[in-house]
């Protein structure tokens, strides 16, 4: 497929046919989701697993809390995934799972080995990932949502993109429950939908972020300029200057840049990040 912008329902026929077409090559165990564009979902094996790379499944495998990001299970396994009597299905086995995308980034050894990723993340050399870790966003009632953010990098908050629709919607009644939501953002010019503020993870982040003192990243893949916009719509309508420079977008293609050789060609082969050309192989 051409680079420029595409859809998030062509980035998801472009990444099935990636994945089939890698499987094949590779001899690796999967099965197709139903419907009418399906999902790749690669089986685990005693030695592997075909949605990561050889290394960094090891990796994982020998990082307990890793691991256990691998077990969170496929919400809609039962109607849309054919049955395996050997295996229950999960979310990070699928193609589409921006979750495994991150994971295969920033577990593999060589990842943080030349500080190049550190610097353009603006972290410490010394931070390592987190997964899946509850972050604290104060509410009215002396409450606190803690809100599920997909990495934590030191004092780096990252919100992880691939072929979601969009930042899901909330509320009024929900979003204006957190204590610095008036204070952090100019509400009245915040994007909304049929009464619904727009954007509510990057919502949610942008105050867990200033709650903490901590920075926030999202990373998208650049052939979803409909995702940028969407960023740009919140992160313009955050008051303070300061938390709205800790608050910052980086796709899959330019953090690719900095990534050792295996990983990046990995990448552009399974998942056409930083890929040259367009992509021509037939699906079966």
């Amino acid at each position: 497929m051409a680079s420029g912008a595409i859809s998030a329902s062509l980035l998801r026929r472009e990444l099935s046919a990636r994945s089939q077409a890698f499987a094949r090559k590779h001899n690796l165990k999967y099965q197709l989701s139903y419907g009418e564009v399906p999902v790749v979902v690669f089986q685990p094996a005693a030695d592997g697993h075909g949605n990561f790379l050889p290394e960094t499944f090891k990796a994982i495998q020998e990082k307990v809390e890793w691991s256990r990001r691998l077990k969170k299970a496929h919400s809609a396994a039962r109607t849309s995934l054919p049955k395996l009597s050997e295996h229950r299905w999960c979310e990070l086995d699928t193609c589409n799972s921006s979750d495994a995308l991150l994971m295969n980034v920033f577990c593999h050894p060589a990842t943080f080995a030349d500080g190049r990723v550190e610097a353009m993340l603006g972290i410490g050399t010394e931070a390592r990932p987190e997964f899946g870790v509850r972050a604290r966003v104060p509410m009215n009632d002396g409450r606190a949502d803690r809100t599920e953010v997909d990495m934590v990098l030191g004092d780096l908050l990252v919100e992880s993109k691939l072929t979601e629709s969009d930042f899901q919607t909330a509320s009024k009644e929900l979003v204006e429950q957190y204590r610095d939501f008036v204070r952090v953002f100019a509400r009245k010019d915040l994007p909304r939908r049929n009464g619904r503020y727009e954007g509510y993870q990057m919502i949610r982040n942008v105050l867990a972020a200033h709650e903490s003192g901590a920075s926030f990243c999202l990373l998208a893949d650049a052939r979803r300029p409909d995702l940028r916009e969407q960023w740009f719509a919140v992160m313009r309508c955050v008051r303070d200057a300061e938390l709205r420079t800790r608050c910052k977008m980086l796709t899959w293609q330019e953090l690719a840049e900095v990534l050792p050789e295996r990983l990046k060609s990995f990448l552009a082969e399974k998942y056409g990040i930083g890929a040259d050309c367009s992509f021509t192989a037939e699906a079966d």
